[in-house]
């Protein structure tokens, strides 16, 4: 039986990451798949070849599906093509899962979020589902998954409901950011400091992009993410536009989520088991670098799986 929720795919550029997440999603069989390309940039010698091999790609459905496709014809840039495609997705489905072309899921990834979106449909705390688990699989829990006041987009699926709440344009920063609004939601005086900095950039224009938006939504809206016990999730994204030159979290393993008797947290609410270790390990200067040599050999090893 194939994935009953909508997946939206979200693609541009890059023939093989396509090719690679785009048989993930064939081996869903998902009932009804929503592409979304951004379109060629003028000034990029042979990008009108590569997007168009993309597209082909995403053409090659051999299973029973409805397939529908937003096309831009010219390149709007990651913020507004990834935010008017999901904008687009949600005016036609109240629910999906959405993948970026160099998200990789486990195949239990989709089975995981059929089942949060089911759970949680009507929980207006809970914003998203996430497939990364950026522990990994060293975090010893009783539950199968958590809540996290982080919010992270690779390999992720949400609610039309949620969605409405996106502001691209985050218009009450300024005045958030004048009331320490930040402080009341995180203890950790490193995270206040990064998320500040990162919101500034974002508002000021210097940073096109819309997942920082995401976040910002979630998180003033007093929203959660769910975070599978696992990861399920491995960026094999190592070159394109949205990658840059921190590759910390590419290539993380996969591991298998047991969903048969799937233990449900008995309160909702943001975990510091996970979420003070790796806020630390990835946001606090000292824990940066630990964490880049203690990560290098299981990036070296597990890059060979994509290669």
């Amino acid at each position: 039986m194939g994935c009953s929720v909508p997946i939206a795919f979200l693609v541009f550029n890059r023939p093989e990451t396509t090719t690679r997440v785009f048989d993930a999603i064939r081996a869903a069989r998902p009932s009804r798949l929503l592409v979304v390309a951004d379109g060629p940039r003028s000034d990029r010698a042979g990008e009108d070849q590569l997007c168009a091999a993309v597209r082909r790609i995403t053409e090659q459905v051999d299973w029973p599906c409805t397939v529908e496709r937003n096309y831009a014809e010219q390149n709007m840039g990651c913020g507004e093509r990834v935010s008017s495609g999901v904008d687009w997705v949600f005016s036609l489905v109240e629910e999906a899962i959405i993948l970026e072309d160099d998200c990789l899921p486990h195949p239990d990834f989709f089975r995981f979020c059929t089942m949060m979106l089911e759970r949680y449909r009507e929980d207006q705390r809970v914003m998203m589902v996430g497939g990364t688990n950026y522990l990994l699989d060293r975090l010893a829990l009783p539950d199968s998954y958590l809540f996290s006041r982080y919010f992270a987009i690779w390999g992720w699926a949400t609610w039309r409901r949620a969605w409405q709440r996106y502001d691209r344009t985050m218009a009450d920063w300024p005045r958030l950011r004048g009331e320490k609004q930040l402080s009341s939601l995180y203890s950790q005086q490193f995270m206040v400091r990064h998320l500040t900095r990162l919101f500034d950039t974002v508002f000021s224009g210097r940073l096109d992009t819309w997942d920082v938006q995401w976040f910002y939504s979630c998180l003033f809206n007093n929203g959660l993410s769910i975070v599978p016990g696992m990861n399920l999730i491995s960026n094999i994204g190592v070159s394109g536009t949205h990658t840059g030159a921190d590759t910390t979290h590419q290539f993380f393993p996969v591991f298998p989520l047991q969903l048969d008797g799937l233990r449900h947290p008995s309160l909702v609410y943001p975990d510091s088991r996970y979420d003070a270790p790796f806020f630390r390990m990835t946001f606090h200067p000292a824990g940066r670098s630990v964490v880049k040599g203690h990560l290098a050999t299981i990036i070296d090893r597990v890059k060979g799986r994509f290669s």
